[in-house]
């Protein structure tokens, strides 16, 4: 088996882990608060970030290098999580992955006043089309814009910032720092929000957000282990994969089936976010890369990030020549 195989299917491994994770989170969502998930969730990932951090040899502080960055990205990553976990209650499972995957579209829009990046008419194009996708999904004026659907653009729109953020920060960040300032932040926040939305949980509810984490952890592992064995390019669209699994768990647990415009909307934000993909992996095409480098999985406070690969030797950035996009 090639790399590019290989890593290709370690990732689509890794997405229908998450897509099995989500399942337990729109369950646990019909009974309990958003808020109460999240809490729990990282809580019972603070023993597999202590496993981290007893692995890391890297000398230093837990100290951020750019405190007010880092700031921003707990505050985007604790929007983010509560309001993915909301989506995931009360949306069918097709329709919040169609609106989260148009995060690389708002990836592409943060880039020019955060990192610089200059977009030319092409990837303009892309986004454009996959923001039509979006609407084709929403169908403003006529269905209802319900609360589900605020928060997953919520979600798409946070998770962009942070990843964009990762992105500006990364290679001079530790990766613990990187993931436990945004764990913490969940963990404060949703813990003072959770007096008043707590409700008692039997034994078996906890053993399922045990097992949201668990699953979150192992992912993120297949996930890392894709991008250390492809290409970024080839790694990156297997993402897409999620849809397939949300139709069929949808169908079997939730009684969901998508219809013609979850659909149709949804193929065309996947068309778009594949071509701003494979428009970057070009030389040339971009200068900072910023969805390439920052694919990661979106909507998961207990899920460790990729910024670890920001960090290291293989992603960072290289001088490319100038061209036309």
């Amino acid at each position: 088996m090639s790399p590019n195989a290989k890593g290709a299917l370690l990732a689509l491994i890794a997405f229908g882990l998450f897509s099995t994770h989500d399942v337990f989170i729109k369950s646990l969502g019909a009974i309990y608060s958003p808020v109460q998930i999240v809490f729990f969730s990282v809580l019972l990932s603070f023993p597999l970030a202590t496993i981290m951090l007893m692995r890391d040899a890297k000398p230093g502080t837990l100290v951020p290098v750019h405190p007010w960055w880092m700031a921003c990205r707990t505050a985007a990553a604790v929007i983010m999580g509560v309001s993915a976990f909301y989506a995931f209650a009360n949306l069918p499972l097709t329709q919040t992955y169609a609106i989260l995957f148009a995060t690389p579209l708002i990836i592409t829009i943060l880039s020019i006043p955060i990192l610089g990046e200059r977009v030319r008419m092409m990837r303009w194009a892309a986004v454009s089309v996959g923001l039509v996708g979006v609407l084709v999904v929403l169908r403003p004026g006529a269905t209802d814009l319900t609360s589900g659907h605020i928060a997953a653009l919520m979600a798409a729109f946070s998770g962009a910032f942070a990843s964009i953020i990762v992105r500006k920060i990364g290679a001079e960040e530790r990766t613990v720092v990187m993931l436990l300032y945004p764990m913490v932040g969940n963990f404060v926040i949703m813990g003072t929000a959770l007096a008043f939305v707590y409700k008692p949980m039997p034994l078996e509810h906890l053993g399922m957000l045990a097992v949201i984490s668990v699953l979150a952890w192992i992912a993120a592992r297949f996930i890392i282990a894709s991008y250390q064995t492809g290409e970024a390019a080839i790694v990156a669209p297997m993402q897409y994969s999620q849809i397939l699994w949300a139709t069929v768990y949808g169908l079997v647990f939730f009684d969901e089936r998508p219809d013609m415009y979850t659909a149709i909307g949804a193929s065309i934000i996947i068309a778009s976010g594949l071509f701003i993909v494979f428009r970057e992996s070009q030389s040339g095409a971009s200068e900072n890369t910023p969805v390439l480098r920052t694919r990661t999985r979106i909507g998961t406070p207990s899920t460790l990030r990729l910024s670890g690969l920001m960090t290291s030797g293989r992603f960072r950035d290289k001088p490319k020549p100038k061209s036309k996009d």
